[in-house]
């Protein structure tokens, strides 16, 4: 009974002890990738470097050789025992680097990124979720109100359009002399439009009015809008542009009935007469018999002057076209809460340089010309050599001593031999001839190889160098200007 204890409690301290040995593997893979990989690689997706998630399946059979491609790519190609290494060898023109890494850490990273998967998104089942606030899209918002605002106003202008029109109709002694008779087919339609013009009343009454806030919610105080408009706000507006657009297209059938009960049905065409009502919603023409009413009392040769009003649509669309503009102007230019495009552009602008330094910072990248350092470790000078033999040697030959362009091993510089100066250099280029790398080489990239030409050795013109050029830098022109002075 006592053996069998102990059995159980070694087994349970030698699960326990893999549990907790895998945990602190996987930890020391996470750090060793971040470290040593992240520049190029990106879990998830293909970068510089290929996604390295499931990667162990990709390598089955040759678990080995990839631990030794982690160390040595260039090694394991050589001996030519692997198949997927000549498979992924050309996947980028920059070769991989030599690792200054150990066995044990080779397979912690391999493991680590093996084993990788994207963070979970919170979802209905994460307790998590239920505390996440929601902030609404107020800049979204106001853009709706606005345009809700602009149908609703078109909508008033058209049915106030319409009934003045109707009005007109109404007035005529045509219509007096007719409308006795049918009095008793128009009480029920008046009844109708009494009871619209009740709900879309009662709609506004019953509407939250105190749903528009000219204050922050405490959930927004970083969104600057003149209003906030809330998701309810919008409802109702729409439920009103609504209710208007149902009693509009009331009004346009009371103006017709109108218009029936003025001028009896002859028998015609079913085309004739959709043609004609086009025609009449259209260009808001009087009917010939009616001609008199609008005569000016000018006669030219027979041709008689009438003042026709405009059609209906003009007015609608020269009506809108004030509204906007005064709106335009208020907006625009009085209140100033709209942007004009220079600023909306420079708003876009600094946004955008926000989002690009924010993705640097999160990706380890947050360098440029003022803060690039020289870098000494082995592992980055060694990156930095790669960069430079695949894409400097045409004009600075491998060992740097310069062919087309300048000698970069002794002590004259051109436009300095400081690190953020020979960064500089690479990344933008000169008027020389030089190129520049900003698109090719990431920042990472740019401060290794600037490193590596900082780190080259002298080449002499005895071993085939180019002859100096520009000013002299270093201890060599602190000599050069101590032996100046003493001749002085």
């Amino acid at each position: 009974m006592k053996t069998t204890n102990r059995k159980t409690l070694a087994a349970l301290i030698f699960t326990f002890s893999c549990l907790f040995f895998a945990s602190a593997w996987s930890q020391d893979g996470e750090a060793l990738f971040s470290a040593k990989c992240s520049a190029c690689h990106i879990l998830g997706k293909d970068a510089t470097g290929p996604n390295l998630v499931n990667v162990k399946s990709r390598w089955e059979g040759e678990e080995e050789q990839l631990f030794e491609w982690v160390k040595n790519p260039a090694k394991v190609i050589a001996q030519g025992n692997s198949d997927r290494a000549q498979e992924v060898k050309g996947y980028s023109p920059t070769e991989m680097p030599v690792q200054n890494v150990s066995l044990d850490e080779a397979k912690a990273i391999i493991e680590y990124v093996d084993a990788w998967t994207p963070p979970q998104k919170e979802t209905a089942d994460n307790p998590k979720e239920s505390t996440t606030v929601v902030v609404p899209d107020y800049d979204k918002n106001l853009s709706l109100f606005y345009g809700l605002l602009a149908v609703i106003g078109f909508l008033l202008l058209a049915i106030f359009i319409v009934s003045r029109s109707t009005a007109s109709l109404i007035k005529s002694d045509l219509f007096k002399k007719k409308v006795a008779a049918l009095h008793d087919k128009s009480k029920g339609t008046g009844d109708t439009v009494r009871a619209i013009i009740l709900l879309v009343g009662m709609s506004f009454i019953s509407s939250n009015v105190d749903a528009f806030s000219f204050e922050a919610p405490a959930i927004a105080k970083d969104i600057n809008v003149w209003v906030y408009i809330e998701q309810i706000d919008l409802y109702v507006l729409l439920i009103i542009a609504l209710l208007l657009l149902g009693f509009l297209m009331h009004m346009i059938n009371m103006f017709y009935k109108v218009l029936r009960i003025m001028k009896p049905k002859k028998k015609a065409s079913a085309a004739e007469e959709s043609q004609s009502s086009i025609t009449r919603v259209l260009t808001g023409a009087t009917p010939i018999e009616e001609e008199d009413k609008i005569d000016t009392g000018h006669e030219y040769d027979g041709i008689r002057e009438l003042d026709n009003p405009m059609p209906p649509w003009w007015l609608a669309g020269f009506f809108i076209s004030i509204v906007f503009a005064v709106i335009y102007m208020f907006h625009y230019h009085v209140l100033g809460t709209g942007d004009l495009q220079t600023a909306e552009y420079n708003k876009s602008m600094e946004k955008a340089q926000k989002e690009i330094m924010e993705y640097r910072k999160k990706m380890a990248m947050n360098i440029d010309e003022t803060n690039a350092t020289l870098m000494v470790d082995d592992s980055d000078l060694m990156k930095g050599k790669t960069l430079f033999n695949n894409n400097c040697t045409v004009c600075h030959t491998e060992s740097g001593g310069g062919d087309t362009g300048p000698n970069l091993t002794d002590d004259y510089w051109i436009y300095g031999n400081d690190i953020k100066d020979v960064f500089k250099v690479i990344k933008y280029g000169t008027p020389n001839g030089m190129p520049k790398h900003e698109s090719k080489f990431n920042p990472v990239q740019l401060q290794q190889v600037a490193s590596y030409v900082l780190h080259l050795e002298l080449v002499t013109m005895d071993q085939g160098g180019l002859e100096p050029q520009g000013d002299l830098y270093g201890e060599a022109s602190n000599s050069e200007q101590e032996k100046n002075d003493s001749i002085q």
